[in-house]
């Protein structure tokens, strides 16, 4: 099997699996219960919370614990706005982002709060001057993702945020789910955050939320005791613990990895420019663990299936996307219709190996020359 698809999900690494089965089997009390067995929960929830917080260079207290990144970003959009509604009804997002980032918003439309979309430049940067022009006295929230999740384009985050601090009463959130574990991002500018370690090879059901100590969230979820007052439940402790090893083990040889996966994305793309009838879509401001590329006049989700043949898998849109075969992504940066119909994305990883990269560019060619033979 050759995986390509690691911007959807990542495999569990065995060290983190074990960590997770270790607190399981150890660690049996309710992290909410008074005796020795909860206090003893706790205590290991509270060391995994200080290492995060340690690793992102926030403190402790600025780091909530939700299902997922979905849920997080929900938390944000919606508490953001049921808090600060007094202050106004304006929110400016991106053509980039993820669908839950869109979702949340289009709810809140419903609601009579007004969404902008920053515009971008033949890159696909946020144009700052634009932005700065789209703050309004109501705006409230800033949501742009540091990594698209398709084309792989990394935003300016640092400027960004230097610029919004000028803009006291507008909070900034940055979908960081698809950089931890890849790149560095610096959180210093930024007010909220999201993540999920099954992105760089940890469990699913977990998502890390940072909100920086002066912001107010509404919560989604009321009632029960947890690690925070802004969403109750249960502390999932080993899910907690899990998260943190992942990603200790992520940051380590992040350098390393980059470079080693720019690697074999330069060969990759140069393979794939051989090609006539191919278009890349993603460019030099895009992170080396995502290629979007397009092969118009063929569906891309026949290709999909065409490649699963060879027992090889990559995409076509964001997992999470509404599947309606056109990426509002790749439409964002190229404005083609075609080419956002018939887009396919790549995501590599340092356990890529060129040999499996070598393997799939020749089972690409085979099915790209069958499905056109076809037509």
């Amino acid at each position: 099997m050759i995986y390509l698809d690691y911007s959807a999900t990542t495999p569990v690494r065995k060290e983190v699996l074990e960590t997770y089965v270790r607190s399981c089997e150890d660690f049996i009390g309710n992290p909410n219960s008074i005796h020795r067995l909860g206090v003893e929960s706790k205590h290991l929830i509270d060391r995994a919370t200080e290492q995060i917080a340690n690793i992102l260079k926030v403190k402790p207290t600025e780091i909530i614990y939700t299902s997922g990144s979905t849920e997080s970003n929900n938390l944000i959009i919606k508490g953001i706005a049921s808090k600060y509604k007094n202050r106004g009804n304006h929110i400016i997002t991106t053509g980039l982002e993820h669908s839950s980032i869109y979702g949340p918003l289009n709810y809140l439309q419903s609601q009579g709060f007004e969404v902008d979309f920053v515009q971008l430049d033949e890159f696909g940067m946020v144009d700052l001057d634009n932005l700065k022009d789209l703050i309004r006295d109501t705006t409230i929230l800033v949501s742009v993702a540091s990594v698209n999740s398709e084309i792989g384009l990394l935003q300016p985050i640092d400027e960004i945020g230097k610029m919004l601090k000028d803009y006291p009463k507008c909070f900034f959130h940055v979908d960081m789910t698809q950089s931890v574990g890849k790149v560095n991002i610096d959180m210093e500018n930024i007010d909220l955050a999201t993540f999920s370690p099954h992105k760089f090879y940890g469990l699913k059901g977990i998502s890390v939320l940072v909100k920086k100590e002066k912001i107010e969230l509404e919560p989604l979820i009321h009632g029960g005791k947890s690690t925070t007052i802004y969403r109750s439940g249960t502390p999932a402790l080993p899910l907690i613990v899990s998260c943190s090893k992942a990603l200790r083990l992520a940051t380590e040889n992040l350098n390393n990895n980059l470079n080693y996966v720019k690697e074999l994305r330069d060969y990759l793309i140069n393979e794939l420019k051989e090609e006539t009838d191919i278009v890349i879509n993603s460019n030099d401001h895009s992170i080396p663990y995502i290629i979007n590329i397009s092969v118009p006049s063929i569906k891309p989700d026949t290709f999909v299936y065409a490649l699963e043949n060879y027992n090889i898998f990559i995409s076509t849109q964001s997992a999470c996307s509404s599947g309606d075969g056109a990426s509002q992504s790749v439409y964002a940066l190229t404005k083609s219709d075609e080419l956002a119909e018939s887009s396919l994305r790549i995501c590599l990883s340092h356990l890529t190996t060129k040999d499996e990269v070598n393997e799939f560019i020749k089972c690409f060619k085979i099915c790209k020359n069958h499905l056109r033979l076809k037509k």
